[in-house]
């Protein structure tokens, strides 16, 4: 899924399943983050173990969690900030 007016793409689940998992433990670890932070450390923790731009993967699947009100971007916040829904 994605929010309105984007359009989503098809991923492996695999792939799907291990980068949401880490969004959630990353933005829940920090309470709040931006979105290029996230980029980064995803970047610089899972590259190596994760076979795909992990920079497209991130942004496809926090697209996603957002669609699906897991993930908000925080309004009014530049850069974009990032929390849990309900957090």
């Amino acid at each position: 899924m994605h929010p309105s007016g984007k359009q989503g793409v098809n991923i492996r689940q695999d792939r799907y399943d291990f980068i949401k998992s880490y969004i959630l433990k990353t933005i829940g670890e920090a309470g709040e983050m931006t979105f290029s932070d996230l980029g980064d450390k995803a970047a610089a923790e899972i590259s190596a173990q994760f076979d795909g731009k992990v920079l497209w993967y991130i942004t496809t699947v926090k697209l996603d969690l957002e669609a699906r009100n897991l993930v908000e971007r925080i309004p009014k916040t530049s850069p974009q900030m990032l929390r849990l829904v309900n957090q």
